[in-house]
């Protein structure tokens, strides 16, 4: 069969294939998933879905702050006749279980046989206004919960159905925003905070950047692929192989039902920019046959040849870059490397399959400049060489310096992350979730479940004594701003009993009188708010509350000492108590950070030594491409400390990433260094020759790379912003490393001797080696 018949075959295999693939990506959604955030597989994990089934989910809810106009106060009767009209409507929406409103709060008071519900303001009768003030402001969990301490905004606590998706929750904000507008209060007043609010926002945006992105990213590489081949096949066949394994990697994750989230998102680009690598090499070997000389079945042949044993090696090291993501416990983290990784093959394949088919059928190009003495390049490649050479202390210098510096630097990065800090701090967003920071209790959530030892029930006396000891720390130590726990009830129904007077509100003082309001307790068993605060048994409670974003380091803090407060001064044969949580688990996040980004760079970094001790059988050579590869880790971890930038979920890939994609190069020099050496018994020249034939490739696609990743920097989300920088700064100090300090260390590892290769090459470097 002749070349051209099998080239064939393989474009229609592959095109078949694509279009299977184009409809499995078809059935990708977009999606964000809070709880995918938590980590998968943790004891607590499991604890907390336990918990939530007994007591509901602790993010359900939404705030919605209103503040009054200025000059007024939130108990001026038309602002307040607004936020009735809103509270009305909210009440009557889907998927709303139930509205905390300022217009709707009410005093209960029991009266002999009957039980009354006084509302604490009375807008209609201005005469109230003052007494209607200072009850709210002197009774205990309404200011700071529902009204802010200054007397300037109101929020409305609104209950959602459990787990709303996105669009059900879009719809839920859309009419509540169009109820704004209806009660005539302006937007710029209004402030949404919440789960549903964070879920909307990041897939709206998540779908808008990935076009932004890929569109930046297709005219860059464009640009740069027409200024290194000047031909149009040179920029046409490279788009098509890459965008074609870009569809197949999409397609994978469709037919695994996999929905495309803050982390996946980024695959497109990360494949764009990492599986043109390949290409390039490609065609830059191809291109610098034709012009030594060489026909086009034969420089074909070459390419192949030469190309595919270092590409196939650089696959491997940058897929495994990805694949040791997979060790995260965070679900989108597990996902985002998997399918990166299972791509980066695929594009190796296209690469390998599909551009040689194309580059068989296209006629042999016509070079723009025919050339007889070899490259272009040749010259500025050869000067920079002897400029290696010749400044070699004072590479070797700057090298560590800049190492000694940045190891300093990088003791300043601190694992650190908060609620929402994908988004930048002027984000209207964030600064909505700030509002409430700094306006009411906060959006901070709080769990603590409460269970009774032995045969007592969570309204035994000694129970309630030690659940109220524990609100006392949390008030005033912990920082807990509002909180409700099965004491919070027990004081409300003792308040009502006695006619609804505020020093009535504490826990009773005998045994009788608690039996007497455990009793009463059934007439309020229906009210929301007592069901998520206790089992109908009594067996079990919870202590809920919100407390202002302080950040995982300060969380940190807080809660190794309340877990010491709770062990050192509880009766735990009394209660017993467990801090859980959407907030706990979050922050548990960052203990596995480290560890699974040292597990990652651990596993990359075997399998380059394993490579190259394939490759050379030399523990000193290994060591020399360790070093211009961990350098710039190294750099990039000292700039972060420099610009106190904090190690969370989004930025924790950074290293591994970056190391798996940065040895790339330097695997394809090692790979064309191996070859010529086999043919070429002096090691200066040898590695001269590699440099020349391999240096074009490199800066190309590192150029490629850092323009790729700094598409990035156009994107709202912090963590995307730093993944681009970060990266993009990791490759361009790599690529200079490898042309610097790679060759030099070579040189001086071989000096006089010659490497032993394993196994022996045949002699086929090309036309006009």
């Amino acid at each position: 069969m002749s070349l051209r018949r099998i080239a064939h075959l393989t474009l229609l295999v592959l095109a078949l294939l694509t279009g299977l693939a184009g409809y499995y990506a078809a059935q990708l959604r977009f999606n964000y998933n809070f709880n995918d955030f938590y980590p998968a597989g943790d004891p607590d994990l499991e604890y907390f879905q336990g918990y939530t089934q007994r007591f509901g989910n602790d993010n359900d809810y939404l705030l919605l702050g209103l503040e009054a106009a200025p000059g007024q106060t939130v108990f001026a009767p038309q602002f307040l006749a607004q936020v009735d009209s809103l509270t009305r409507l909210a009440r009557r929406l889907p998927r709303v279980v139930s509205v905390t409103s300022p217009t709707t709060l009410t005093n209960p008071v029991v009266e002999g046989f009957g039980f009354y519900n006084l509302p604490y303001l009375h807008p209609a009768e201005p005469a109230r206004r003052a007494a209607d003030s200072t009850l709210i402001f002197q009774t205990p969990g309404l200011v700071g919960n529902v009204f802010s301490p200054d007397a300037r905004a109101v929020a409305l606590v609104i209950q959602a159905a459990p787990d709303l998706k996105k669009p059900a929750g879009d719809s839920l904000l859309a009419a509540l925003r169009q109820g704004l507008a209806r009660a005539g209060l302006p937007a710029e007043r209004a402030h949404f905070a919440g789960r549903l609010v964070a879920q909307s926002v990041f897939v709206d945006r998540l779908q808008w950047e990935l076009v932004v992105f890929m569109s930046l990213s297709v005219l860059l590489v464009t640009g740069l692929l027409w200024a290194t081949f000047r031909t149009w096949w040179g920029v046409v066949l490279p788009l098509v192989v890459v965008l074609g394994a870009i569809l197949w990697g999409l397609g994978v994750m469709g037919a695994f039902g996999v929905s495309i989230d803050l982390m996946t998102a980024l695959l497109p680009l990360m494949l764009f920019v990492v599986g043109m690598s390949d290409t390039i090499h490609i065609i830059s070997r191809y291109v610098s046959e034709l012009g030594y000389g060489a026909g086009k079945k034969d420089a074909l042949r070459i390419t192949i040849k030469e190309s595919g044993f270092g590409s196939g090696l650089s696959a491997l090291t940058t897929s495994i870059g990805f694949f040791t993501l997979m060790t995260s416990t965070i679900r989108p983290i597990h996902n985002f490397g998997l399918f990166t990784g299972v791509a980066v093959l695929l594009a190796f394949f296209l690469s390998f399959t599909l551009l040689p088919a194309m580059l068989v059928l296209l006629n042999k190009p016509a070079l723009r400049e025919p050339r007889c003495h070899g490259h272009d390049w040749d010259g500025v490649l050869g000067r920079l060489f002897t400029g290696v050479l010749r400044r070699r202390q004072l590479i070797y210098t700057l090298s560590t310096l800049i190492l000694v510096a940045s190891v300093g630097l990088a003791t300043r990065v601190h694992i650190n992350s908060s609620l929402l800090d994908d988004l930048s701090k002027n984000d209207p967003v964030r600064k909505d979730f700030a509002f409430f920071d700094a306006k009411f209790a906060g959006v901070r959530p709080f769990e603590l479940e409460l269970k009774p030892g032995g045969r007592r029930t969570i309204y035994d006396p000694a129970v309630l004594r030690e659940i109220e000891q524990i609100e006392y720390y949390l008030g005033t130590t912990y920082g807990l701003r509002f909180a409700a726990s099965p004491a919070t009830l027990v004081r409300a129904v003792r308040k009502s009993l006695h006619g609804g007077e505020l020093a009535e509100y504490r826990l009773p003082t005998d045994s009788a009188e608690l039996k007497n309001i455990t009793a009463r307790l059934t007439q309020f068993r229906k009210r929301p708010e007592f069901r998520a605060l206790v089992l109908p048994d009594g067996s079990a409670g919870r202590l809920t509350g919100r407390m202002e974003d302080v950040g995982s380091i300060r969380a940190d803090i807080l809660n190794t000492n309340l877990r010491h407060y709770l062990r050192t001064q509880l009766d735990t044969t009394v209660l017993r108590t467990r801090l859980t949580g959407s907030s706990n688990l979050i922050d548990k996040n960052n203990e596995n950070l480290t560890l699974n980004m040292i597990q990652g760079m651990a596993i990359d970094i075997l399998m380059v030594t394993l490579i190259v001790l394939a490759l050379f059988r030399s523990w000193r050579m290994t060591v020399v491409v360790l070093i211009p590869n961990l350098l710039p880790i190294l750099v990039v971890a000292g700039v972060m400390g420099l610009a106190g930038v904090n190690m969370k979920v989004s930025t924790s890939i950074i290293f591994t990433i970056a190391f798996g994609i940065a040895v790339d190069d330097t695997i394809h020099f090692i790979s064309k260094l191996r070859l010529t050496l086999g043919h070429e018994p002096n090691v200066f020249k040898a590695v001269r020759r590699t440099y020349l034939l391999a240096g074009k490739a490199v800066i190309v696609t590192s150029m490629i790379l850092v323009g790729g990743f700094c598409t990035l920097l156009f994107s709202s989300f912090d963590g995307t912003f730093y993944v681009g920088l970060l990266i993009g700064l990791t490759l361009l100090f790599g690529v200079v490393a490898e042309l610097t300090l790679l060759p030099l260390l070579i040189l001086g590892v071989y000096r006089g001797r010659q490497p032993v290769l394993v196994p022996p090459v045949p002699d086929a470097v090309g036309a006009g080696n």
